[in-house]
């Protein structure tokens, strides 16, 4: 294998990304400090101007956090307890989390087995008289099928909430995720493809009704101090973020490349590696790999977690998002029962994360994929995985 400082290989290197544009970023909370204003204020109010320009819609609105945003759309579309929402079974928990926590029941689909998103036959299998929206998950960086899922939502009058937490910049036919629905919903946690240096969030939408309502419920549900109409939140995006999320959204598009490029050498490295199944990019959508999955097939002595022990023995770091598909956390036991969702529930069990960031560099790259190889292919030869 090619020699590589296992001490260089991480996740996600925010340090390395950050002194890239150490003096943009400086320089951008020098004028917050000076401005002293911390909360809402003129440069609030740029980056979401600048990020609803980026993205092709109306109106963005900066929030606390990506949760923040899904339990705000939910909250702003009228949805109440009784009601349910279909949800992928195979994402992160904020997304079924949110609705839960206003008594609004997760319905649970099951997904594509190449995108990992919302399975659209899945979707209309579940839909009941109390269904009121579907919330597309844009997984580890592609678009869902959001044709059919559309089409569904109009015919049965649903709401469409997109989680686009992980998936800013990516397309579908064109347009940017985000969009497409009534109200679509972002992450800024500091690992996304546009992270803050703490908690931050976003809504979208192109409706100024929503906006309106939006923008009330996440300020205590008042259009103007001490006047609240609505039983709202306290959910803003502070100034310092907002100014670090306006220089780090300057490189987005450079930040997008650089994770296409290192995805195109990862596919090139394992293209005839057996045992694997390397991530699908879909016609008509950009992938902008928030996360580099790859399958490990059932019939690799040691499986997935075999992989992931040798690998970290070689100082390789590497993640399963997600090893408990929604359906079967014992957090949503009271709102069963639920079906078995076979395509989540083998994901789980199969999928693995490499290392996938801006700095990622293609020595780092050999020496991880090197490392894989030499872990499938003798584990297939021999019948048993190797122990370093």
């Amino acid at each position: 294998m090619a020699e590589v400082s296992s001490r260089a290989l991480q996740m996600v290197d925010l340090v390395g990304q950050y002194r890239a544009i150490r003096a943009e970023i400086l320089a951008a909370i020098e004028e917050v400090l000076e401005s002293g204003q911390f909360i809402r204020g003129p440069i609030v109010a740029a980056f979401e101007q600048e990020l609803a320009a980026y993205l092709g819609c109306r109106f963005a609105l900066g929030v606390g956090n990506g949760t923040d945003a899904l339990q705000l759309a939910f909250m702003t579309l009228g949805l109440r307890p009784g009601d349910e929402v279909i949800v992928p079974a195979f994402t992160f928990v904020a997304t079924a989390e949110a609705a839960a926590l206003l008594g609004i029941r997760p319905v649970f689909a099951d997904i594509d087995p190449r995108t990992f998103n919302l399975d659209p036959a899945s979707v209309e299998a579940r839909l009941s008289p109390r269904t009121r929206a579907i919330v597309p998950v844009h997984l580890f960086g592609q678009a869902a099928e959001l044709t059919p899922l559309l089409a569904l939502a109009e015919r049965h009058h649903l709401y469409v909430i997109e989680d686009n937490a992980q998936a800013i910049g990516a397309t579908y036919r064109g347009q940017k995720t985000g969009t497409f629905g009534h109200i679509g919903c972002l992450s800024f946690f500091p690992s996304k493809n546009l992270g803050a240096y703490g908690d931050g969030g976003a809504v979208l939408t192109n409706d100024p009704a929503l906006h309106e309502r939006l923008s009330m419920l996440a300020n205590h549900g008042a259009r103007r101090k001490y006047y609240h109409e609505l039983i709202g939140i306290n959910s803003r995006l502070d100034a310092l973020q907002a100014a670090i999320l306006r220089i780090k959204l300057r490189h987005l598009e450079a930040y997008t490349q650089a994770r296409q490029e290192a995805a195109d050498r990862y596919d090139a490295l394992l293209a005839d590696c057996p045992g694997l199944t390397l991530p699908y990019r879909a016609p008509e959508r950009t992938h902008v790999f928030h996360q580099y999955t790859i399958r490990v097939h059932p019939e690799v002595p040691g499986g997935r977690d075999g992989l992931q022990r040798y690998l970290k023995q070689q100082g390789i770091p590497t993640a399963v998002y997600y090893p408990v598909p929604l359906h079967q956390l014992p957090a949503f036991a009271d709102f069963g029962p639920h079906d078995r969702l076979p395509e989540a529930e083998k994901a789980a069990r199969e999928v693995l994360a490499l290392p996938m960031h801006t700095e990622l560099t293609s020595e780092q790259q050999r020496y991880i994929t090197d490392a894989i190889r030499t872990y499938v292919e003798t584990a297939l030869r021999t019948g048993r995985p190797p122990t370093s």
